[in-house]
């Protein structure tokens, strides 16, 4: 660890798949002066070892040590990181993030920080004992149209906010990936309700300032998996779709073969990878996530917000509406679609069209300019880099930066679905994790 202030901070990571790339392009490229990666840990030999020879190919760095994941705590011992960057399974995370900071590191995780509430509990517990900081990664909340919004809200522009109604849909590009990878596994990665839904319950806990404190659900796999979709009358069928003829005319399959990233941190890497298979069929069994969510929160503030997920739609992006009671404000958002690690982290949710409207009660509605926002999800994530690992120390207005605070509010909504999609029963989040 670093005892000169003016010296590259350290950096390790762990969990090496195709999110990964997102921080370590960041610290080997634009931040290179202030950072230092020093090490890399993931159960898998190979995609280190693929990530090592990109280094080298891209930007001449490296190779840097690697250590399985059993010898995690060798790694900080040797390397004497500040900082654990966390992007492993999402079921592991809570392991890492916990033993980091025992050891000494500030944690930095990608969302969302854990799958339910006993890791949730273990992760605040081990804040609180070692006094270290925990970062969770919301670019969302960067994106210059997100970050618009809060604005309006903050300013008073319709009032005070008593309804939400937030649809966000998944097309059959990106939302279908969810259910070839690990992530079908509920066990895993707490259903899309926890995985990518914590982006959306932390953007309404940001925006309006509160927490989840009811939240009631109902969830069901109505389109992937084999029993659906053999009522629509399918008959072909195959595990995975990689070299299987049976794959040839299915718009669901997906190719390792496809790109170097896929092939290397996947197709490669198989044979030490426990039978994981990154290209399963969509419509194969196995899967225990939903693909179709409706979802209502009633926040400590008093407002309601309404929330839909989708997985199977014709385009990506969201559609929000606040009402409040000096007016409405409305936003619609097209997202480029994209597979994870099929081609870099470039492009990722770039915007492709958005309105974001005003609509005072006793005036004309109006359209709000916002700020071009390049690059991945867009534009958040170069900003939400920059607050990573090159903060200028100017206070952010909009306090963008996330904590282990916001990690837990942000899935807590998400845990509470998943047991109320169980129960049929409307849960209160007090009775999960009590947060301050």
């Amino acid at each position: 660890m670093s005892n000169n202030p003016s010296s590259p901070k350290r950096y390790v990571i762990v969990g090496l798949g195709g999110r990964s790339s997102l921080f370590s392009e960041a610290l080997l490229d634009t931040f290179k002066d202030a950072c230092e990666l020093v090490g890399l840990c993931d159960i898998n030999q190979t995609r280190m070892d693929y990530h090592n020879s990109r280094f080298q190919e891209k930007y001449s760095a490296g190779p840097f040590p690697t250590y399985k994941a059993e010898d995690f705590d060798k790694m900080i011992a040797e390397q004497k990181p500040d900082t654990v960057i966390v992007t492993t399974m999402d079921r592991t995370h809570h392991q890492y993030i916990i033993r980091a900071m025992e050891l000494g590191c500030d944690v930095i995780s990608e969302k969302p920080m854990t799958t339910d509430t006993e890791k949730c509990r273990a992760i605040l517990d081990a804040v609180e004992r070692t006094g270290k900081s925990l970062k969770v990664t919301f670019n969302y909340r960067y994106a210059p149209s997100r970050t618009k919004v809060k604005e309006l809200i903050a300013t008073g522009v319709i009032g005070k906010i008593h309804s939400i109604h937030f649809e966000w849909l998944l097309d059959t590009r990106h939302g279908a990936d969810y259910f070839r990878r690990w992530h079908r596994d509920k066990r895993n990665s707490g259903g899309l309700m926890v995985h990518k839904s914590t982006h959306h319950f932390d953007l309404v806990n940001w925006w309006i300032d509160s927490s989840p404190e009811t939240v009631f659900g109902m969830g069901q796999l109505a389109f992937y998996g084999r029993d659906n979709a053999e009522k629509r009358g399918v008959k072909k069928f195959y595990v995975r779709s990689t070299d299987d003829p049976r794959a040839k005319d299915d718009p669901f399959a997906l190719d390792l073969h496809e790109t170097p990233e896929l092939e290397g941190l996947y197709f490669n890497a198989e044979k030490e990878d426990d039978a994981y298979l990154r290209d399963r069929s969509v419509f194969s069994d196995g899967i225990s996530i939903e693909d179709t969510m409706s979802v209502m929160v009633r926040y400590r503030n008093g407002t309601q917000m309404t929330y839909s997920l989708n997985a199977y739609c014709p385009w990506e992006g969201l559609r929000i509406v606040f009402t409040g009671d000096k007016g409405r404000i409305e936003l619609e958002e097209v997202e480029k679609s994209y597979v994870n690690a099929g081609g870099g982290t470039s492009g990722e949710g770039e915007s492709k069209g958005r309105t974001l409207l005003v609509r005072p009660l006793w005036d004309k509605p109006y359209e709000v300019e916002i700020e071009e926002g390049k690059g991945s999800h867009g534009g958040g994530d170069v900003r939400m880099l920059t607050d990573i690992f090159e903060p200028t120390g100017e206070e952010d207005p909009w306090k963008r930066a996330a904590c282990h605070i916001d990690g837990a509010r942000s899935i807590l909504t998400g845990i509470a679905a998943n047991a109320s999609f169980a129960t049929g029963l409307p849960v209160q989040v007090d009775d999960l994790v009590k947060l301050p």
